[in-house]
């Protein structure tokens, strides 16, 4: 082999060496840096407590799984704005609300009809991410009421018990607005007031819309072919990571989701060798609770770490069935749920930037805004 030939193949190796220094460098830096948390100190506090309210009010009555269920419906806390006065921030809130009981109504219903449980979980998916790219709603948006709707359609509900179960999330919501309108007023009184963002229909806003809730779809589908547990989990994890706007936004928070869910999965099996009480499971899910909130918008992996065990907490503890499932099956079914939801949700990031897909889709965009504006 000839010195010219040797001195390129060694270039273009180191170039590759350095190639791939320089990917892995940026991607320790994405893992390692914790950002500054944009909203007040005390939010993590409040969500903690309006989220867990209810679990310890059903240990109190010795029904943890309905205090858990009604749960879902204080995550609307979640939901208040920062911006706006009084009006706007509990209008916010009622709204959010009123769209969860409905999602929650909708899954129930469509479970008892299983040949409905695609085209409601589609519905309530486009309606909620163009609902919330509208009014420009920042994270969470329609996250927990597409999970409401989600976990109703999957949960074992007896016929007999569909109204109570609404009930509960009625009650789950409505202490969470009482809770916001206190905190509201705090916030009124100790913050000055940021301008309500103005609305207007964004460009590509159908289309966007339409990519996400036919991939979201398509991992619940896959799932529940695959005959796993929780197929919604697919569900959901594809759904936040599809959700970034750019790829790269997209591969770093699929990569935080996994090694969370990898770390938090041996968070939530030590946690469940302690064989808590009922308080000593309320006391945790508002530990984690408090946690999730308080890292979130900081790192995102350190916020998955605890969202595992919350969410395996709620499938041990929520349950119904007369045979409660096995912990070790829940927390492997997690992981699964996760990086099948990752795989497919990091797939529709590459389709929404697809130029062969955005021509077809914004030529019907255009012709729905001409034919019904």
């Amino acid at each position: 082999m000839s010195t010219s030939k040797k001195q390129q193949r060694a270039s273009w190796l180191s170039a590759l060496l350095t190639r791939i220094k320089w990917l892995i460098d940026g991607e320790l830096n994405h893992l390692l840096t914790v950002n500054r948390s944009q909203r007040p100190w005390h939010m993590p506090i409040i969500a903690a407590i309006a989220i867990s309210f209810p679990v310890f009010v059903g240990a109190y009555f010795g029904d943890l799984s309905s205090g858990i269920k009604a749960s879902l419906g204080s995550m609307i806390i979640l939901n208040l704005p920062f911006a706006g006065g009084l009006p706007y921030r509990l209008v916010t809130v009622m709204a959010w609300g009123f769209a969860m009981i409905l999602s929650f109504t909708l899954g129930l219903i469509a479970q008892l009809l299983p040949v409905l449980r695609l085209p409601v979980f589609m519905l309530i998916g486009i309606s909620v991410v163009m609902l919330g790219r509208y009014y420009r709603q920042p994270p969470p948006a329609g996250l927990f009421v597409l999970m409401a709707g989600a976990i109703a359609l999957f949960i074992p509900v007896p016929i007999d018990q569909v109204l109570s179960a609404i009930g509960l999330v009625i009650l789950g919501s409505g202490s969470s607005m009482l809770l916001a309108l206190l905190y509201s007023l705090f916030l009124l009184a100790t913050r000055s007031v940021a301008s309500v963002p103005v609305y207007d229909y964004q460009p590509d806003m159908i289309s966007d819309s339409l990519i996400v809730v036919s991939f979201v779809s398509l991992a619940l589908v896959i799932a529940v072919f695959l005959e796993l547990p929780y197929p919604y989990w697919a569900a959901m994890s594809c759904f936040i990571i599809i959700q970034g706007m750019q790829l790269r936004t997209m591969w770093i928070k699929q990569l935080h989701r996994l090694l969370g869910t990898l770390a938090g999965m041996g968070v939530a099996g030590w946690m469940l060798s302690w064989g808590l009480s009922v308080w000593g499971i309320a006391i945790a899910i508002l530990c984690m609770m408090f946690l999730i909130e308080s890292f979130v918008d900081r790192h995102y992996g350190l916020a998955v770490i605890f969202i595992t065990p919350l969410t395996i907490f709620i499938a041990e503890y929520g349950s119904t069935m007369s045979v409660p499932p096995v912990a070790g099956d829940v927390i492997q079914a997690r992981m699964i749920d996760t990086a099948l939801g990752c795989m497919i949700g990091l797939s529709g990031g590459i389709a929404m930037h697809s130029t062969r897909l955005r021509v077809p889709l914004r030529r019907f965009e255009n012709w729905l805004l001409q034919r019904f504006s």
